[in-house]
């Protein structure tokens, strides 16, 4: 299914299970800066909406309503807040204030457990890929724990998580000077990675010259 197609169905679906006001937020809120969101960074990397929730609901420790622009709420567990924000509206016009409101209902989500990632507009404009390698590398430990590979050893969980937090591919180097072990442990390890699917070789002629952490699919997690 193409995009366009995806997103029509999205909406209509989620106006068909609202009414009131959260209908109305959805109709109003949901517009061009957050289907760009979709388009540019999420689809790309997932080819599906499931378990997006545009327009979110939540409320504050006052008890008073708040929408976020995506709520992504996977059936098995995990609650992440995506937000597109366009200076104009989030930094040039706020004062103290609301700039006060705004720090402390991110500590207040932090604590009741969600985990909020926000994107410019600018960025998910003009640096799409920017914003997709930041949000693979949020996701990408949650649905790794998640999936059916989650039975990866000690080790290897270790040299993923270390992929993870270096934000570019990962050099066989890169591992045996960070865990201080040989070229045969390190291959080892990449090795078995890629076997299952958490890494994928990438070669120059017939040499591995790097590995780049693996996104898994959406649909597959249920």
């Amino acid at each position: 299914m193409e995009f366009e197609e995806a997103h029509r169905l999205f909406i209509a679906h989620h106006e068909d299970q609202r009414a009131g006001e959260r209908k109305g937020r959805l109709l109003r809120g949901h517009n061009y800066a957050e289907k760009q969101l979709l388009q540019n960074v999420w689809w790309p990397l997932f080819g599906t909406l499931e378990h997006l929730h545009p327009e979110y609901e939540i409320y504050d420790w006052n008890r008073k309503s708040q929408f976020l622009d995506f709520a992504y709420l996977p059936q098995n567990g995990g609650r992440f807040g995506i937000e597109c924000d366009g200076f104009q509206s989030h930094i040039k016009d706020m004062d103290r204030e609301k700039f006060s409101y705004a720090v402390n209902r991110e500590t207040f989500l932090t604590g009741m457990g969600w985990k909020m990632i926000h994107f410019s507009f600018d960025d998910v404009q003009q640096r799409p890929e920017v914003c997709r390698m930041l949000l693979q590398l949020v996701l990408a430990p949650f649905l790794a724990r998640q999936s059916n590979v989650s039975d990866i050893l000690s080790e290897e969980k270790e040299v993923l998580s270390f992929a993870w937090s270096l934000g570019r591919p990962l050099r066989p180097k890169d591992v045996t000077t960070h865990f201080q072990i040989n070229f045969r442990t390190a291959y080892r390890i990449l090795s078995t990675l890629c076997e299952k699917g958490l890494l994928k070789p990438v070669k120059k002629g017939e040499r591995i010259r790097y590995y780049e952490v693996k996104m898994m699919q959406l649909d597959h997690m249920g």
